[in-house]
């Protein structure tokens, strides 16, 4: 049974080479999560006693060693999930479904154009990132069987709970933090879903490529 369940696709033109949606979509889902990590990682290991479990995210966003790295990378993660959601949308025709992506792209560039020094917009955005980035994997569920169908289903409600965990952590109830303080309880948000988009992206590029085969043998 394939882990995308099939639907008729177009095909997409690029000087001349022929990609299906579902191949653009892993390129850009694999891109953005391992991207991000990667500057995320680089970043925190720029900033001398940056604190991993008392340190949010976004912290990386003001440093002047890192601020730029760190927007531009959340910047390119809302893009690449904008197109991403778009062409995966191609294989699927859910318009609730595109419709969670553009949140949840929209959300990081948003916190990306406006760090966390600027005020209120970037809490805002942030917010709507760590809800819709979780509500996509859950929702691609839904499109999936398999591995990777329970795979998207973990990642996206773990990372749910840790959102709530973060709420009520920042309204007064420290505890919700437990031992990783407010810095790890965010990378239980960011980290997993980030994890499976990794694991998405390729799983999409691998069909996309079947897919390409199979049509140029037909």
């Amino acid at each position: 049974m394939s882990q995308l369940q099939p639907t008729a696709e177009s095909v997409f033109s690029i000087r001349g080479v022929t990609f299906t949606p579902r191949t653009l979509a892993g390129v850009c889902f694999f891109a953005l999560a391992a991207q991000f990590m990667t500057a995320i990682m680089l970043a925190a290991a720029m900033v001398p006693g940056y604190d991993f479990g008392a340190a949010a995210i976004s912290d990386l966003g003001v440093f002047p060693e890192t601020a730029l790295l760190f927007n531009v990378s959340l910047v390119v993660v809302g893009v690449l999930n904008l197109l991403g959601g778009y062409f995966f949308y191609r294989t699927h025709g859910k318009r609730w479904l595109l419709a969670i992506f553009a949140l949840a792209g929209v959300g990081a560039v948003g916190a990306g154009l406006f760090p966390l020094d600027t005020g209120g917009l970037h809490g805002l955005a942030a917010l709507l990132a760590f809800v819709f980035f979780n509500v996509q994997a859950i929702g691609s569920a839904t499109r999936l069987d398999g591995v990777m169908r329970v795979l998207a289903v973990l990642a996206g409600a773990l990372g749910l709970v840790f959102v709530v965990l973060m709420a009520l952590g920042d309204g007064g109830n420290a505890a919700a933090f437990g031992p990783i303080g407010h810095g790890g309880t965010e990378r239980m948000i960011v980290y997993p879903v980030m994890l499976w988009m990794v694991a998405f992206g390729g799983s999409l590029l691998e069909k996309g490529e079947r897919s390409s085969d199979v049509r140029e043998t037909a």
